[in-house]
């Protein structure tokens, strides 16, 4: 499923003024500095859709981009960066907690970590709280091109080992590379088929 056409559609700081509910939407969120616009951009073929900065908590508004006419994908603040208030941290945590459990059109949420850091209490406690709240998500590897196949593999598998220590399940993993476009057929694969249950659900609904 190759993107054809991407555009920025809307930034706000209010998830009540996100777009109407009315296409499948995809948010994307991880830590800051953890590669999110990179790979934005890889997945959509566009080289400056998302803009990538050099310093990290850049993202502080939500922000849609239209893909193909059909889907949303979004690009939400990242967390856990300290250098920030801790009035605008919990400003920021509000807003993604608006926009998460507000959003009856998002399907999947994509929670990005970095391949090369060990798990992080941030990270697990955040993905906690999604599968508390009954969110769908999966999460993706970054910055995979860093680690040679060995040590992304074990990489790969302590996460895999730390997640089953309170899940009963491990959530769905996507390992990516911004740099080598690794990972985008599988996400956007993974995509199409809940983007076409999505329109068939809206087209019964037409019906009655």
């Amino acid at each position: 499923m190759p993107v054809k056409q991407s555009e920025f559609f809307v930034s706000n700081s209010d998830p009540a003024k996100c777009p109407k509910p009315d296409r499948p939407e995809y948010a994307f969120i991880g830590r800051s500095n953890v590669g999110k616009s990179s790979l934005i951009n890889m997945l959509t073929g566009r080289n400056s859709l998302a803009k990538i900065s050099g310093k990290p908590g850049k993202t502080q508004l939500i922000n849609h981009f239209i893909i193909d006419n059909d889907w949303y994908l979004v690009d939400l603040p990242g967390y856990g960066y300290a250098q920030v208030s801790k009035t605008d941290r919990e400003k920021f945590a509000a807003l993604i907690d608006g926009y998460l459990t507000g959003r009856p059109n998002l399907l999947c949420i994509f929670v990005l970590v970095d391949s090369r850091i060990e798990p992080q209490k941030i990270d697990l406690d955040f993905m906690e709280n999604l599968g508390d709240r009954g969110l769908p998500f999966v999460i993706v590897f970054t910055k995979t091109e860093k680690l040679g196949p060995t040590k992304l593999q074990a990489a790969i598998d302590n996460y895999r080992a730390r997640l089953l220590e309170s899940w009963e399940e491990v959530p769905e993993l996507f390992v990516t590379s911004a740099v080598t476009a690794v990972g985008r057929e599988d996400i956007l694969s993974f995509i199409r088929p809940l983007n076409e249950e999505f329109w068939q659900n809206e087209k019964a609904k037409r019906k009655y």
